[in-house]
Parts: C-alpha cells; sequence; structure tokens
C-alpha cells in the first residue's frame, strides 16, 4: 500500500469515526453538566429529531437533492433505511431504560461492551465481511478496557437492565452494518441519515408527550442545540463518513473512544475521580483502539523504510473495504468509493 492510501484510509476512515466517538463520548458528561431535569428518553427523542431536521436540511441543498431522495426509497436501498432507523429508535430507549434499571456504568458496559462484537457478527452474517486478527485482538482489547473502566461496584443488579444493554448493543452492531450497506449502495448520505434519525425520533414522541420538562427551560435550549446539532448531526455524519474507508467491524470498535472520551471529560470538568482499575482499563481500551487503527506491520515497516503493507486491519484490501468475494474494489467503479 503506497503512503498515499495509507493517508486516505486513516484521514477519510479512522478519525471521521473516532471523532464521532468523541463527540458521542461528550453526551453524557454535558447531560450532568447542563443538570436540565428533562427525562432521557425525552432527551433522546429531541436529540434525534433536531439531528434530523439539521441534515434534512443539509441534504435539500445539495445537488441532486430529488434523486437522491427517490434512491432512499427504492427496494435496494429503502430496506436499509428502515433498518438503520429501527436500530436506532431501540438503541436509544432501550439504553435509557437499561440505566434506570442498572445504573449508568453497568448499562454503559453492558451496551458499549456488546457493541463491537455484534458488529463484527452482524457484517460478517449480513456482508460476509472477512473478520482480521487485528479485529479480534483489538476488539477482545478494548472490550477487556471498557468493562474495566466502566465496570460498577458490587451490589444486586437487574437482569431486564443488563438484557435491555445487550439489546442495545446488538441494534448499535445493526445500525452500523445497515449504515455501511447504504453507503455502499451510493445512497445520498446526508439524505440517508437524516432519514433515519427523524424516523427513529418519531417513534420516540410518545415519551416526549408524556414528559417534556426541563427541554425549554433553563439549560435546556443550550443542551439541545449541542446534543442536536454537534453530537447528533455532526457526529453521525462523520461516522458514515468514515464507514466510506473502514469496514462496519472495525468501525463498532473505533466507537469505544466513545467511554474513554467521557471519562477523560469527568476527570477534568465534573471532577470525578478514576480507580487505578479504572485507570488500566483507559489504557488497555486504547490500546485496543490502537490496534485496529494502524496498518498490520506499520511500525517495523516503517522504521525500515519498507513499503507499507497491503491491507489495513479490518479492510481486507489495499483500495478499499472488503469484498465479500475476495475481490478488489477500484476506485472511482463503486459508488461507495466515489468522494
Amino acid at each position: 500500500m503506497t503512503e498515499s492510501h495509507t493517508r486516505s484510509h486513516l484521514y477519510g476512515g479512522t478519525l471521521p469515526v473516532l471523532a464521532a466517538a468523541c463527540l458521542w463520548g461528550t453526551v453524557g458528561p454535558v447531560q450532568v453538566w447542563a443538570d436540565s431535569g428533562a427525562d432521557p428518553v425525552s432527551l433522546g427523542a429531541v436529540r434525534l429529531l433536531i439531528g434530523g431536521a439539521v441534515l434534512a436540511a443539509v441534504a435539500l441543498l445539495l445537488p441532486g437533492a430529488r434523486s437522491g431522495l427517490r434512491l432512499l426509497c427504492t427496494r435496494r436501498v429503502g430496506p436499509w433505511v428502515v433498518a438503520a432507523a429501527l436500530a436506532t429508535a431501540v438503541y436509544q430507549a432501550g439504553f435509557m431504560f437499561a440505566v434506570s434499571r442498572t445504573g449508568a456504568a453497568l448499562a454503559t458496559a453492558v451496551a458499549l461492551g456488546v457493541a463491537p462484537v455484534a458488529t463484527g457478527l452482524c457484517a460478517r452474517l449480513v456482508t460476509g465481511e472477512r473478520l482480521t486478527a487485528a479485529w479480534a485482538v483489538g476488539t477482545a482489547a478494548a472490550v477487556a478496557g471498557c468493562v474495566l473502566l466502566l465496570g460498577p461496584g458490587g451490589g444486586q443488579v437487574a437482569v431486564s437492565g443488563v438484557v435491555l444493554g445487550i439489546v442495545s448493543g446488538i441494534c448499535y452492531g445493526l445500525y452500523t452494518v445497515a449504515a455501511k450497506q447504504l453507503s455502499d449502495q451510493g445512497a445520498s448520505m446526508p439524505a440517508a441519515v437524516a432519514a433515519t434519525l427523524l424516523i427513529g425520533g418519531l417513534a420516540l414522541v410518545p415519551a416526549l408527550v408524556r414528559d417534556s420538562g426541563g427541554l425549554v427551560t433553563g439549560s435546556g435550549p443550550g443542551l439541545l442545540l449541542w446534543l442536536g446539532v454537534f453530537a447528533t448531526a455532526g457526529a453521525y455524519m462523520l461516522f458514515v463518513t468514515g464507514l466510506r474507508r473502514v469496514t462496519a467491524g472495525t468501525a463498532g470498535t473505533l466507537s469505544l473512544a466513545e467511554p474513554l472520551v467521557a471519562a477523560v471529560l469527568g476527570l477534568l470538568v465534573l471532577g470525578e475521580q478514576l480507580s487505578l482499575v479504572a485507570g488500566f482499563g483507559m489504557a488497555l481500551l486504547l490500546v485496543g483502539l490502537v490496534a485496529v487503527s494502524v496498518p498490520a506491520g506499520f511500525f517495523g515497516r516503517a522504521q525500515k523504510g519498507a513499503p507499507l503493507p497491503d491491507t489495513l486491519p479490518g479492510t481486507g484490501t489495499a483500495d478499499g473495504p472488503a469484498d465479500p468475494h475476495g475481490e478488489r474494489r477500484r476506485a472511482g467503479r463503486l459508488p461507495a468509493e466515489r468522494g
């Protein structure tokens, strides 16, 4: 692989996904800091609706907006839009209910611990995506680090909360695979993501109708602005942009940067304390993220001045994401490769 290819995968794939995870990592700390008193599920619903509205406006301003919207309604693309939307809605509701039953630490550890594994397995089953050794090692390290970082103390655990956390993690994986398929099918990603967020938000409107307190008073509007525009519209677009250059499995693991960022913000902004075990978990999580981000043999070859390897971890080929039939995808031939 040439240096230009390596930079393309890094800047066009890995870094956008990591940036999205960093924005998602601000959600919890910002909610705590704002202390708006809003119902979490209602807040999630409005967050999705604002993010969807912003991206819908962007999609309508882009050239070929009508053709992009028509493509979303075709048999080839439409089912993936619906799958992504349902996964988004179930993830939001399931995760919030899991937090209410088990606490934030355990719910996050379960959901994000399951998510990268579920993403890799879903990608393997649905698209035949090849899961590399680097992905397996990096994912194992990152999940272990996530559990250590977020691991709760002793006490009674509500089984229903754990089950909902698992369901949320699986939905996260399903969304990632569906979004990857939308990208590979050549869909207009601003329009596709807008549709998934709006449909997902509408599915949570009953919770919003039941309890909308704290959303438009005090710190509520500022919180909604950050969550809706930056941590939803911006984050989701960065995520699906990165999916053009990395596989769904790799993206699922890279998204574990989210709890890492949340923990750092908790230390720096909220004055939270970090135990020795949690510190070790942060280090292990960081090692896992590096393992799935860096090309196999990159450091050794770079020091010797040898050519870079032909594959990136989790991608399978030098020219693009892994092809289930083992063939290289040529730039400019498939819709997912167009800039």
